[in-house]
């Protein structure tokens, strides 16, 4: 039976391929997710083409590669969209992901840049020693500009007697292009050219890209995995696919399988911890740096040694974050003691994953303590915005495959209160906030990523006052929202938010966030008028086509006609304040009195709030997550032996984090209650 990528229909609108990350709070205690089936880029009513299947049969014979192949190595890594001809976040192009990536997009990050992505502890007792002039002692590795894994595109393009600029703009071209390339591989690796699909392991493996024998191994499942039960999708632009199923399928593995050149030597196992992964990623262990960055018993990186979940931190959500750079920078990076950074997991763009600290020590990637304490941190190879507009099928599939067996592990709901961006995120302190980084961006497709999270669909349509929904605009050429960066214009890409006015007309002023100042409206990295695909809200109010949510301390509205981008859920309980106006925390602390007897220090700010931000009698907000006691995990010293040290000071007031803006926050449980968000209409 051939797979279908997310389908639904809808009445009034051409429907085909929505993976999407809505999601349901099914309770209180408990949150179920679901996904709303996505509508491609064809105009409503119009039948899509299929001018693209039509390229792969052609290419298939003029190249003599299985169709089934080349239309499985396609999907694996592009889900076969054009992306109209933009880079990928690592130079990928068009349908069959061919690389072009030029040295002047590897330069070196400039200092500025590099301090935006260091000292991510989120704790200003550890900020307090971080040094930014040592922190840029030690260089990023830059990635070599002559890697052929970087100009397949261009070797491709050679093959077929094409200018490079068509195989990055033309998906025929691609199609002949990567058909070409496969087909050279294939038979430099075994001779010939097999009628078999199932013999085009080897070609199929050095088509990844990868270096590692693991990751070669695992494009080539991905890839059988597609032709043996079938794929079937209409794309952004509006072009419909099928590959039929081949559930006979029998893949050959050959004696010697070829990679791509670059391997880094396989770590010691005597001295690395063994990787805490699934087994189908082949994941490898590169430690992140903990050492001494400095003389003071307390100046060290990268990360807090801990024993989670098992001494009192569980573990409640899963960070998603984009490195801004490449997968070797960023363990560079991560091997710097004195960067005050780390992650848990890196996922490049051909699907490797390493782990770089134990899930049971506190990772700092979200420069919030409270975050940082609960959560798993996951860097994905590319940019926020920079060139490049998407990100790999492969970058993808890796991450889900991850995500689902930590939060098996973990017992973490797979929906977007427990599973967020980096971009979700508050920051701590008033002065944090503004810098409070906004990775993954506008480009990760949170639809797309849910839907390989396996969360499942459910219809869209109007909402009402009083309900609660899910804001899911489509990641589609249907959705493609005008973007800066750094005030300069962006090409047109589907993107995962909408714009948000302060009243239901685009003529009126978009909002402005009270800590960001002047910046400008259309730059991706302000995230104060943009609303996130899968963020829960309460509606505040309806008018024609425009839906208006309680968003920041105020009812804000979006265009939504025929609830065209809202899914509307359950009856379910949400925040209000008790009375009048109460105040809103970017961190959960344990009360001063909580630190008595366990020599940890009162924490600096301690029970202090986000002075700009509140929320007012009336106004209600989805719970973000589970309530809990506010706690802090007190590190201490490097070696952790001295008085205090590496205790969890654990508080009796208890908060629940909230969708407040495109960022979660924290409410105290004593300044709200809960009542029951309108059930949907019949």
């Amino acid at each position: 039976m051939t797979r279908r990528d997310g389908r639904g229909r809808r009445s009034g609108r051409s429907w085909a391929g929505r993976g999407a990350g809505a999601v349901a709070l099914a309770t209180v205690a408990a949150y179920g997710g679901t996904a709303v089936a996505s509508p491609s880029g064809s105009a409503p009513g119009a039948a899509p083409a299929t001018t693209l299947q039509a390229d792969f049969a052609a290419a298939a014979r003029e190249f003599r590669v299985p169709q089934s192949v080349l239309l499985a190595v396609s999907y694996r890594q592009t889900r076969w969209e054009s992306h109209q001809g933009t880079p990928s976040t690592t130079g990928n192009y068009n349908v069959m992901g061919l690389t072009q990536v030029a040295d002047a997009d590897l330069g070196q990050l400039s200092g500025t840049d590099r301090l935006a992505h260091l000292d991510l502890s989120g704790d200003p007792l550890v900020s307090r020693n971080f040094d930014a002039a040592r922190a840029l002692g030690t260089d990023r590795s830059k990635a070599d500009a002559a890697d052929p894994r970087l100009h397949t595109l261009d070797a491709a393009a050679e093959l077929i007697g094409a200018a490079p600029a068509e195989v990055r703009t033309d998906p025929r071209q691609s199609v002949r292009a990567g058909a070409a390339l496969l087909a050279r591989y294939e038979k430099a690796a075994v001779g010939s050219l097999p009628a078999d699909p199932g013999r085009w392991w080897a070609g199929i493996a050095r088509y990844s890209q990868s270096p590692e024998a693991g990751g070669a191994t695992r494009f080539v499942q991905r890839v059988f995995d597609s032709v043996r039960s079938g794929e079937s999708r209409v794309t952004a632009d509006g072009q419909a696919l099928t590959l039929a199923a081949d559930p006979a399928l029998a893949p050959v593995r050959p004696a010697t399988v070829p990679l791509a050149p670059g391997a880094e030597p396989p770590a010691d196992p005597a001295s690395t911890p063994a990787p805490e992964c699934p087994a189908e990623l082949h994941c490898a262990f590169v430690p992140a740096a903990y050492a001494k960055a400095g003389t003071a018993a307390d100046d060290f990186g990268n990360y807090n040694v801990a024993n989670r979940p098992a001494g009192g931190e569980d573990i409640r959500s899963i960070v998603i974050h984009d490195m801004e750079g490449t997968f070797q920078g960023s363990i560079d990076e991560f091997q710097n003691p004195s960067g005050y950074a780390s992650a848990h997991y890196l996922v490049g763009d051909d699907g490797r994953v390493t782990q770089m600290v134990r899930l049971k020590d506190e990772a700092w990637h979200s420069a919030n303590k409270t975050v940082n304490m609960h959560s798993v941190g996951v860097e994905h190879e590319g940019w926020a915005i920079r060139t490049g507009d998407w990100f790999t099928e492969q970058e993808y599939d890796s991450s889900a495959v991850l995500v689902k067996f930590l939060a098996r592990k973990f017992g973490i709901p797979l929906d977007r209160e427990h599973i967020i961006g980096h971009d979700e995120v508050p920051g701590v302190l008033d002065a944090k906030v503004a810098a409070q980084h906004w990775d993954p961006g506008p480009y990760w497709d949170w639809n797309h990523y849910m839907a390989l999270l396996g969360a499942p669909e459910a219809a869209v349509g109007p909402p009402a006052a009083g309900q609660l929904v899910r804001v899911v605009p489509p990641y589609t050429t249907a959705n493609q929202p005008q973007l800066t960066s750094g005030g300069k214009p962006v090409a047109a890409h589907p993107a995962d938010f909408v714009y948000l006015y302060t009243s239901p007309a685009t003529t009126a002023a978009l909002p402005a966030d009270p800590y960001l100042g002047s910046a400008l409206w259309s730059d991706g990295s302000n995230w104060a008028d943009k609303v996130p695909a899968g963020g829960a809200y309460v509606v505040a109010a309806t008018q024609t086509d425009w839906t208006a949510i309680w968003y920041q301390g105020r009812k804000l509205w979006f265009h939504n006609p025929g609830g065209q981008d809202t899914s509307v859920l359950p009856a379910t309980p949400v925040l209000t304040p008790r009375s009048g106006t109460i105040p809103v925390y970017g961190r959960a602390y344990p009360q001063d009195a909580a630190y008595a007897g366990t020599g940890v220090p009162v924490q600096p700010a301690n029970s202090t709030a986000l002075t700009k931000y509140t929320v007012a009698a009336g106004q209600a907000y989805a719970q973000a997550g589970p309530e809990a006691v506010g706690d802090y995990w007190y590190a201490g010293s490097f070696a952790g032996t001295a008085a205090g040290d590496r205790t969890l000071v654990t508080g009796t007031d208890l908060f629940y984090p909230i969708r407040y803006n495109h960022r979660v926050a924290w409410l105290r449980a004593g300044d709200v209650q809960r009542i029951t968000s309108t059930a949907p209409m019949r």
